[in-house]
């Protein structure tokens, strides 16, 4: 059994045909699902899917990249984080690759999000690209290590991928993992620890090999699973366990 911790069931590539992508899910013992919020704006489409599957959960926030949006408050975050289904806080983060000039805008979103999932007591769902290090020293400065949470879609380097575990994070791979130019992350996630290993999809976006430049959804975490256990010379069982044992933890959710 595996569980997607990270994919977009709102967006419309794949709402539009949900009831078949969550029949692939089951097809291929992908037993659960992280619904992953960006905006406000939208977060109700993904807490109706919670509601309305149970084996489907949500997040909520406001993902860096989104302007021209409702600004999350510690208040309102902490609000919602209150519906049921809703298990962590996110996605939530930094950006510096789609966005230039002023980004203290950024840096002051996460800090809320941080405190946000403090006063909740729920982990965090971390973006990280191109700021690996304010990322890593707002985490320490908010003491984003009460709460935990993970390091979604993960494609920094290991020395990231360790600061991160000092501070309490599991470390996501998606799809990415298995490209044939995505070398220094095949390592990192050889050296990652199983107790620290999360896998997921990011659907509809970053299709793994076999599937890549197509659209992406919860079924095919199955081949991201299979690859990193052959890069870690262990079976895929093993993979399946702890990924799925991880992410029960993390979130409080019961497999």
């Amino acid at each position: 059994m595996l569980v997607d911790s990270h994919c977009h069931l709102d967006f419309p590539e794949l709402a539009a045909d949900i009831d078949q992508v969550l029949a692939r899910m089951r097809e291929n013992d992908v037993a659960q699902a992280l619904c992953i919020s960006v905006t406000l704006e939208n977060w109700p489409r993904v807490r109706d899917l919670a509601l309305r599957y149970p084996n489907l959960h949500a997040t909520v926030g406001v993902h860096p990249d989104e302007r021209d949006v409702e600004e999350p408050t510690v208040q309102r975050l902490v609000q919602l984080a209150g519906t049921p289904k809703v298990v962590a806080i996110g996605e939530t983060g930094l950006d510096y690759y789609r966005q230039s000039g002023d980004t203290d805008w950024q840096r002051a979103r996460f800090r809320t999000h941080i405190r946000a999932a403090r006063e909740c007591s729920k982990p965090l769902v971390i973006h990280t690209r191109a700021a690996a290090a304010d990322t890593l020293a707002i985490m320490r400065e908010e003491k984003a290590s009460e709460v935990g949470g993970v390091m979604h879609c993960f494609t920094e380097s290991w020395d990231v991928a360790e600061a991160a575990m000092e501070q309490g994070f599991h470390i996501s791979f998606s799809g990415i993992v298995t490209f044939k130019n995505a070398g220094e992350l095949k390592d990192v996630a050889r050296r990652v620890p199983l107790e620290r290993l999360l896998v997921e999809t990011d659907a509809p976006y970053l299709a793994p090999v076999p599937f890549r430049g197509k659209r992406n959804e919860p079924a095919y975490v199955r081949h991201v699973a299979t690859y990193i256990a052959e890069l870690k010379i262990t079976t895929i069982h093993d993979i399946e366990s702890m990924t799925s044992g991880n992410f029960s933890s993390l979130f409080k959710v019961k497999l």
